[in-house]
This record gives structure tokens, sequence and C-alpha cells, in this order.
């Protein structure tokens, strides 16, 4: 069973940078038809994606957020993260680290997603 969860602190202050960590079990990070996201869900709003990884250890974000988010991996681990910088109130949110399974290339689907984790900005 695959199983991810996010870690990190819930509060962060304008200008900082928030940094998460989603630990994945059941499944290896370099799984050649998984990869992997964080997504966002500001209260009130839908869900945004932010940026991921996938198995060859390639990155993609957000263009809306691109000079600010840089994720990266730990494969000893079996983790990867999210690095936030200047934060500001528009970035409090609940983040989710979620599986995107691609073992069917025209159609890749999220399947597990962590708890999620709510993040606060303020000083």
């Amino acid at each position: 069973q695959v199983q991810l969860q996010e870690s990190g602190p819930g509060l962060v202050k304008p200008s900082q940078t928030l940094s998460l960590t989603c630990t994945v079990s059941g499944v290896s990070l370099t799984t050649d038809y998984y990869a992997w996201s964080w997504i966002r869900q500001p209260p009130g709003k839908g869900l945004e994606w932010v940026g991921g990884i996938n198995h060859d250890g390639s990155t993609h974000s957000s263009p809306a957020l691109k000079t600010r988010v840089s994720i990266s991996r730990d494969t000893s681990k079996n983790q990867f993260s999210l690095q936030m910088t200047s934060v500001s109130p528009d970035d409090a949110a609940v983040y989710y680290c979620a599986s995107l399974d691609c073992r069917d290339d025209e159609n890749c689907m999220y399947d597990f997603w962590g708890q999620g984790t709510q993040v606060t900005v303020s000083s």
C-alpha cells in the first residue's frame, strides 16, 4: 500500500522560506511510471498544482510560482521536498503531496495523497 506523509512547520513568517517534506512508503520514488507532486488548496479556493518531480529526478513547477519554488528528493530516505521562498499570506493553504500514476501515458492519474498539512503565513 502506497502512503504519503507531509511534514514541516505549520507557521511561516512573511518573506521567509517554507520547507515541506513528503515521506513515501510502499513504492520507490524512482519507479518509472510515477511522478510526485505538491498541490495546495488555499482557504475557500480550489486545488492548485505547485510543482513536481519525476522518477528520473527532473522537476517542474507552476509558471506562477516558478521563481520561488524548488523541489528536490532524497532517494535514500524516499522523500521529496518543497521549498518556497519569499512567502506571503497568499501562500497560506493546505499543502498536499500526491503520487501521479502514469502507467497509461495518455491518462495519468493521481492515485495516492497525503493527508495534507496546514500552512499559515503570519508574523
